[in-house]
């Protein structure tokens, strides 16, 4: 809240001097208010009533700078009269929604009704939220805060974490019954272990790059500058911003860049799960055959996944969620459900398949998988 307070007296402040050096002449008169510190020179109408400017603490995310670009919440708020306007136009559009469906605030969770009344969320959102109650399963998604925000800026979220799973788990087995063809029963343990570790895998590749709509509260006043700038990236670096909002190039490119260190974590803790039950099943396996088996390499191939998931995973699903989902299918779609899943369906399928491509031609790149014809 006092990160707030600072952005707001800054940002008021600025637009007390735009507003004393502009050309144009104010028509009506304006009382010193406490927030900015300034009246009109001239007095136009005497008997006019009285106007106090407002804080422009509303409709700006915290923790931001004064420029907007760096504002929290659910992106860089605009300064001056175009984010106060904005904030105005959505805390007004948002309670017109609300009364249509005929509810109030207090009906909201908490950091969403607080987004309304700071207008950092569009009407639309509201809807949305509603729209989504209606089903149980949605409702009951929507208590935990990760869900509500993805949910409430892609309703068919859901539908792509199934899909990625679902595609995960089919290509993954394909894979080693391809690999494995006449042990791979023999082998069912090695099968399991690789098919968990992918699920897990392809859940955060759709949890991390998905577009959210942010909910969440200013930081606190002695946050860092890295703390302040990575909380005003968005979730996706290529996802839509809200009405009244926007987002900088560097801010863009911060969310690659912290969603690369998320995935780097993820895929390098997978694989390295992974690999030590690999080996430890080897093992057990090499006791009761004389042949054995060579073990896998952990920490090279961990490190080398997560190397890869940070860039190569990262890029791509970035990709398809922000640009190919969000601002193609899902403009031109929007009211063909079937039809925007159905293509969904088919983009991350294709990208799986192009993943797991790279993969190997990676793998074999850097020595941690050998080609059969040096095997």
């Amino acid at each position: 809240m006092a990160a707030a307070a600072a952005s707001a007296f800054s940002s008021t402040s600025h637009f007390a001097l735009n507003k004393t050096h502009s050309p144009r002449r104010l028509s009506l008169p304006l009382r010193r208010s406490s927030a900015v510190g300034f009246s009109a020179r001239r007095r136009t109408k005497p008997a006019a009533p009285l106007v106090t400017v407002r804080s422009l603490a509303h409709g700006r995310g915290g923790g931001g700078g004064n420029d907007g670009n760096f504002g929290g919440g659910g992106g860089g708020w605009n300064g001056g009269d175009e984010g106060e306007s904005s904030g105005k136009r959505n805390r007004e559009e948002a309670a017109m929604a609300l009364a249509e469906i005929g509810r109030g605030t207090e009906s909201l969770p908490a950091d969403l009704a607080a987004a309304v009344e700071e207008g950092r969320i569009p009407a639309e959102i509201v809807r949305r939220f509603a729209e989504l109650e209606r089903s149980a399963v949605y409702r009951w998604l929507m208590q935990f805060a990760g869900f509500r925000e993805r949910l409430l800026a892609d309703d068919l979220f859901l539908a792509k974490v199934g899909i990625e799973c679902g595609v995960g788990i089919f290509t993954k087995t394909a894979a080693e019954w391809e690999r494995r063809r006449e042990n791979f029963m023999k082998e069912i343990d090695f099968v399991v272990a690789d098919v968990v570790m992918a699920i897990v895998a392809d859940f955060m590749l759709v949890w991390l790059p998905a577009p959210t709509v942010s909910l969440r509260p200013p930081l606190a006043f002695n946050a860092g500058p890295i703390a302040k700038f990575f909380y005003s990236c968005p979730e996706n670096g290529f996802q839509v911003a809200l009405a009244g909002s926007s987002y900088s190039f560097l801010q863009r490119i911060g969310s690659i860049v912290r969603n690369g260190s998320k995935l780097f974590a993820v895929g390098t803790s997978a694989s390295l799960i992974g690999t030590s039950v690999t080996n430890a099943l080897i093992k057990a396996r090499n006791s009761e055959d004389s042949a054995g088996e060579a073990e896998v390499p952990i920490l090279s191939t961990s490190a080398a996944y997560g190397v890869y998931m940070a860039v190569s995973s990262n890029l791509r699903y970035q990709i398809v969620a922000g640009v190919l989902e969000q601002r193609i299918l899902e403009p031109l779609l929007h009211n063909h459900k079937l039809v925007l899943g159905a293509l969904c369906f088919a983009a991350r399928t294709g990208n799986t398949f192009l993943g797991s491509l790279l993969w190997v031609d990676y793998a074999r790149m850097i020595g941690i998988q050998k080609s059969e014809e040096t095997e």
